[in-house]
């Protein structure tokens, strides 16, 4: 697999050392209730350790003082074993210890015998989750590429980004190949449960961009959830919304198959294949080539990528 050379880190991670003994009997987990009737809302960073925007995005929420103005809020820094190891002379191998922590939240493996790092953290969040009704997980990418907002599998979810203005480019899919991610856990994944959950993907992992995004969502995101009122909002956003919103549904994941996978065209997020049948990268003997005419190429990945890896997802702008 080709290796690309690692995107410069213009973040500096904060030290959240201080938010270590929260409220919940659980590290890195507060909880607030405002003690008027509202939305039980959560909020979390650092599901993988490297994705340090809204890490920045929840210390300045604490250090804040803010509380919900109804409802009850968590925030949540959830992987800090992994953020814990980030060095930014070597980014990438902190975002995880063991595993990925957004691939083990159905319950045959949350639930079940087998142990990690991320897991045994899974375990200590799930009660946290499961009982939140708005859930805002806020990520990075690890290639230049537009924000988006990955809204599950489900229509219902796009709907109240929609809602929020932002940003630009919304993601529907088809769900992860390698484990149920956290905002499809339960009621986030069933069209009939009122619960709704959002996962941002605020930018390249370490660009200064990310943190104003990152910043941006969670500060609407309270909003919409009816923790914060408008004036609030409005004197904390730092970005224009978008003028309006499209949407990429996502037909099919590529997974490498082969450590000789590597991309034929210039892997470059939401980029546009114009004419199916063009080739889009080679993995061993096998060619992958675009399934349809205007094939968006979604968040392709060229660092770090291993076998059983997903390279790329495959979509269409609607």
């Amino acid at each position: 697999m080709s290796a690309a050379a690692a995107p410069a880190v213009e973040l500096a991670p904060p030290d959240i050392g201080r938010w270590r003994a929260g409220n919940t009997g659980v590290d890195y987990v507060h909880a607030f209730d405002s003690g008027v009737p509202g939305a039980r809302v959560m909020v979390q960073a650092l599901t993988h350790g490297n994705e340090i925007c809204g890490a920045i995005a929840l210390d300045w929420l604490l250090a804040s003082g803010f509380r919900p103005q109804r409802g009850r809020l968590v925030v949540s820094f959830a992987n800090v074993a992994a953020y814990e190891r980030f060095d930014a002379s070597n980014p990438f191998p902190s975002r995880c210890v063991d595993e990925d922590l957004n691939r083990v939240w159905a319950d045959e493996v949350l639930l079940g015998a087998r142990d990690s790092a991320e897991l045994r953290r899974a375990r200590q969040l799930r009660p946290f989750v499961d009982a939140s009704e708005l859930l805002l997980d806020i990520h990075s990418m690890s290639e230049p590429c537009a924000p988006l907002m990955v809204c599950g599998t489900l229509d219902k979810n796009a709907e109240y980004a929609r809602a929020l203005g932002m940003p630009e480019v919304l993601l529907i899919d088809t769900g992860h190949p390698a484990g149920l991610r956290m905002v499809e856990r339960g009621g986030f994944g069933d069209a009939a449960s009122s619960k709704r959950a959002l996962l941002i993907e605020c930018g390249q992992h370490w660009e200064r961009a990310a943190a104003d995004v990152a910043l941006d969502a969670l500060v609407r995101f309270l909003g919409r959830a009816g923790a914060a009122d408008a004036g609030w909002v409005a004197a904390h956003t730092r970005l224009a919304l978008p003028p309006s919103q499209r949407l990429v549904r996502v037909t099919e994941a590529v997974v490498a198959r082969s450590p000789q996978f590597r991309f034929v065209v210039p892997t470059v997020g939401l980029s546009v294949i114009a004419k199916a049948g063009t080739p889009i990268a080679v993995d061993g003997d096998r060619t992958i080539v675009a399934p349809y005419d205007g094939t968006v190429l979604v968040m392709p990945g060229t660092h770090n990528l291993k076998p059983g890896g997903t390279a790329v997802r495959l979509g269409r702008f609607e």
